[in-house]
């Protein structure tokens, strides 16, 4: 009886989040289309939009159409507070660390460069050197160019102006080269540091959004080049990917 109860409650739980986030896609939309929206019956959907009216997160304007209210957005405003990015990210960067066995590293923008805000080591004994705190350039790193490849272009130039884009190693890659990797970097979703900021290291990075699809922090693996395999790229990257999209669900960000 009571597994039974379990299940209807979860379905109405379900289905009330469906109906909030059909709206959420609507300026405006009346029973009819909402109905079809979300497959539900009109009986069903105006017994819950009842509710949703009288808790205060749904509107019905003279014109029978439903709006949601800001109540959704004052909820979950609140919860901004307490979400703490190196904390959420912590647990998915030390699972990240065991799957793929080596170093992993989160980013953020401070001013005109990235910081490193999280580490955790590689398994092998060989480590990468870093340390939280760690400051390092946009242009020739993947969490850097990460950020680099978010800029809308005038930022971009203007950050091209006013930094030199000094060679770190014989990869470092100039101007031409850097403009057209933050082209495949935005088609792509993640960023390759080739050995252009430390000789012997690879890094690969992907973008972690907030639920403003904003880059608010890029999450990293590093490779000593004898332990990095090309047939494994495709693989690795997708790894990668996967815990930023993980990461960024937590911040709010929808795809």
């Amino acid at each position: 009886m009571m597994e039974r109860y379990e299940e209807s409650r979860m379905s109405a739980v379900e289905r009330t989040v469906l109906i909030l986030e059909t709206l959420s896609k609507a300026e405006a939309i009346n029973l009819e289309n909402l109905a079809k929206a979300t497959s539900l019956p009109k009986a069903t959907l105006l017994r819950f939009l009842s509710s949703l009216v009288s808790l205060g997160y749904v509107y019905r304007d003279s014109a029978d159409q439903y709006h949601l209210t800001l109540k959704m957005f004052m909820v979950g405003s609140r919860s901004l507070s307490h979400i703490d990015l190196v904390s959420t990210a912590k647990p998915f960067a030390k699972k990240l660390s065991e799957v793929l066995g080596e170093t992993v590293h989160m980013g953020i923008l401070e001013d005109d460069e990235a910081v490193y805000v999280l580490k955790e080591e590689s398994s092998y004994t060989l480590r990468m050197y870093s340390r939280v705190g760690k400051i390092i350039p946009l242009y020739c790193t993947a969490i850097g160019k990460i950020f680099l490849s978010e800029m809308p272009e005038k930022d971009f130039d203007s950050y091209l102006a006013t930094h030199t884009l000094k060679p770190f190693t014989p990869k470092s890659l100039n101007e031409t080269a850097l403009r057209s990797e933050l082209d495949d970097i935005r088609e792509k979703g993640y960023a390759i540091d080739k050995e252009e900021h430390e000789e012997n290291i690879v890094c690969i990075a992907a973008p972690i959004r907030d639920y403003s699809g904003k880059a608010v922090a890029a999450i990293s693996v590093s490779w000593p080049v004898f332990r990095f395999c090309m047939e494994n790229i495709e693989n690795n990257t997708a790894t990668i990917m996967e815990t930023a999209s993980e990461i960024s669900a937590i911040l709010g960000y929808e795809k």
